[in-house]
């Protein structure tokens, strides 16, 4: 049965043995497209994170999705254009159960403006990344990225952790909000800048959040006190980090780690300007767009400059993949691209090697099931320190949201290892429920974005988008349940394209072809992606465990 979701009360949480789907494949479908909204941002708009990514179109379309997986058969597939059913066609027992395609515009017309026109004539919905595919799990499905991230700078800078360090950064939105918590587990003393009260209130709600100030002066007194002492602590503060980090640049102080994950990659539904309210940023969203995008545009240049005093200063600051970069340019900073993006900075080595944030999600709801693969992954993967230290740390500290899940950073191979075994965990009535599997679409072969993913590739090959797209043909190809292409929508249109899979592990061989076949496949061609642009990390992973590269 569903259980309570005190946060959302019309959005229960799915969950139980029953099936209203004439099979295991489609339930999972239909419990991921429920749970995305059971823990999403303002599901009665069926908005789940970043201000505008949607799991539906609207709402005749989302029932009509509904409807579509309780009655469909497994030899079919349901094809979906920016979140709206179109067809349901015969295909077979093995093909996708679900095709997307969302917020994809052509080249020329890619722009902001076109989309919200779109949006507006109801032709057109942004899925997001994780939200339209169904496939977000909360802050967590950030949290291992984000907490990766510190440790790499904690590595590079400070001796291995960050107790005793201040970390700055702004946002504590659906994808910002794991920031908090992320920053503490890394040793931190992290103050998190959010303008909606309401979003800092929820974080401290589920656990992300410790402390929130009534004040700047009374959140640096936090932080100062936490870093003299070398203990980890999270803050809040309500404000505007348009008027908040350059008041800190001002006061003279340097944070160690200054960051930001406001929603600056759209000017109209999600960065608010400084000087304004919420309420006044939604009246302008209709009939003032211009002048919310100038202002936004306007706050971000002070933002960013702000941030870049900070690292003349000596702080180790880093793009968080908001685009808040490319929109200060735009707004006249020239040199908005001294700070580096967080991917190349920290993270490619992993993603050569086709190492990134893999999930799970419990469809039967019950936690049990997810204790018993973290046991499963200490016992198969002693060696891999990433590992055994994030499901360690992920135990103690993060708190579920919506269905039981966990994200870890596992690579090739490993994942299609670990999906297997699951399988027979499934099969054999050890765990309670199938197993969906899922990863990120910020991946090794499933992103291509010049001012995120693949910024400064090594061959220059930062904006071809043929990689995902041939992603998503191999894993149709491949036999997984869910495929998805999308392209970025609102601020983030013409910037980025990316494919996004699903596999579920229901205890059957099927399954155990479907999971061995997709989810090796696909990293597998995030290797060749990056060995095409020349890594040696990622010839290495060839060499060693025989994936078929052609070379020229």
């Amino acid at each position: 049965m569903p259980k309570a979701n005190p946060r959302h009360p019309n959005f229960p949480i799915p969950g139980g043995p029953e099936l209203r789907a004439k099979g295991w494949r489609q339930e999972a479908l239909l419990r991921l497209l429920e749970n995305v909204l059971s823990v999403g941002e303002d599901p009665d708009n069926l908005i789940v994170y970043a201000a505008l990514g949607k799991a539906a179109r609207n709402w005749p379309a989302h029932r009509a999705i509904v409807k579509t997986l309780t009655e469909m058969d497994e030899d079919q597939t349901l094809i979906i254009q920016s979140g709206k059913p179109v067809g349901l066609l015969q295909t077979h027992a093995k093909a996708p159960l679900v095709i997307m395609a969302n917020c994809n515009i052509v080249g020329q017309w890619a722009k902001a403006e076109v989309f919200y026109e779109l949006q507006r004539k109801g032709l057109i919905c942004w899925g997001g990344l994780t939200a339209g595919a169904w496939q977000y799990i909360g802050s967590q499905g950030v949290i291992q990225g984000t907490y990766e991230i510190f440790m790499r700078i904690a590595e590079r800078r400070f001796g291995g952790d960050l107790f005793g360090r201040f970390v700055l950064t702004a946002g504590l939105g659906g994808m910002g909000g794991a920031q908090p918590l992320a920053g503490r587990m890394a040793g931190a003393a992290i103050l998190c800048v959010d303008i909606d009260a309401e979003r800092a209130k929820k974080r401290r709600e589920i656990g992300y959040l410790q402390e929130i100030a009534p004040d700047l002066d009374a959140a640096l007194a936090m932080i100062d006190a936490a870093v003299k002492e070398k203990r980890a602590l999270s803050v809040g503060l309500v404000g505007n980090a348009a008027e908040i980090y350059p008041e800190i640049a001002r006061r003279g102080i340097v944070p160690d780690v200054v960051t930001d994950q406001t929603s600056a990659h759209d000017l109209v539904y999600g960065y608010v300007p400084k000087g304004m309210s919420l309420d006044q940023v939604k009246s302008l969203r209709d009939d003032g767009q211009g002048q919310l995008m100038a202002a936004s545009r306007a706050s971000i240049v002070e933002h960013v400059k702000a941030m870049l005093d900070l690292q003349k200063k000596g702080s180790e600051v880093f793009d968080n993949g908001n685009l808040i970069r490319t929109q200060a340019r735009e707004g006249g900073v020239a040199n908005a691209f001294d700070i580096p993006i967080f991917t190349e900075a920290y993270l490619r080595p992993l993603f050569a090697r086709a190492i990134g944030p893999f999930r799970w999600m419990a469809l039967s709801g019950e936690e049990s099931d997810i204790a018993r693969i973290d046991d499963l992954l200490l016992e198969m993967f002693p060696d891999n320190k990433i590992i055994t230290n994030w499901i360690k740390l992920a135990r103690q500290h993060i708190p579920f949201e919506g269905l039981p899940a966990r994200i870890a950073w596992l690579g090739h191979g490993e994942r299609t290892a670990l999906a297997r075994r699951v399988n027979e965990l499934v099969a054999s009535g050890e765990l309670k429920g199938p197993i969906a599997f899922s990863r990120d679409h910020l991946d090794a072969g499933a992103m291509a974005h010049p001012n995120i993913m693949t910024e400064r590739m090594k061959d220059g090959s930062d904006a071809i988008a043929d990689w995902p797209l041939l992603d998503a043909m191999l894993l149709c190809s491949s036999m997984a349940d869910l495929v998805v292409v999308h392209s970025g929508g609102g601020g983030y249109a013409g910037y980025m394209t990316s494919c996004g899979v699903t596999v579920v592990a229901d205890g059957t061989a099927e399954a155990d072809e479907r999971l061995d076949h997709a989810l090796t496949n696909d990293t597998a061609l995030g290797v060749i992606r990056y060995a095409d642009a020349g890594y040696d990390e990622s010839f290495e992973e060839i060499a060693a465990k025989g994936i078929g590269h052609v070379k020229v």
